[in-house]
């Protein structure tokens, strides 16, 4: 049974960043995609990055401002957010796909088979 635990959200102001953790226990690196993903309200959940034995994968709208990251040997991924935008405002979910998928899969269709509680992100203008 895979758990994921995020933290590190909160508010900041525009500009600004955030690192985002989640701590996984149940896999190995080996054998599961992880991604995180947010949903902000009123609005459908939408894939940010993933990432699977160093490949990475980002959303368009996070290209180049986020960064992910993975520890193996924690078992641990982190998201680093830079430049944050009103509009990256949202809840932040830590997500594992075991069998693992290609990042790219995973972000864009969504294909997770576990997921982290969330955790908030609020950018101020």
């Amino acid at each position: 049974q895979v758990q994921l635990v995020e933290s590190g959200g909160g508010s900041v102001q525009a500009g600004g960043s955030l690192r985002l953790s989640c701590a996984a226990s149940g896999y190995t690196y080996r054998s599961a995609s992880m991604g995180w993903f947010r949903q902000a309200p009123g609005k459908d959940r939408e894939g940010v990055a993933a990432i699977y034995h160093g490949y990475t994968y980002y959303a368009d709208s996070v290209k180049g401002r986020f960064t992910l990251s993975q520890d193996n040997a924690k078992n641990t991924v982190y998201l680093q957010m830079n430049s944050l935008k009103p509009e990256d405002t949202a809840m932040y979910y830590c997500a594992a796909a075991n069998p693992p998928i290609a990042p790219s899969r995973m972000v864009v269709t969504s294909r997770v088979d576990y997921w982290g509680q969330g955790t908030q992100v609020t950018v101020s203008s």
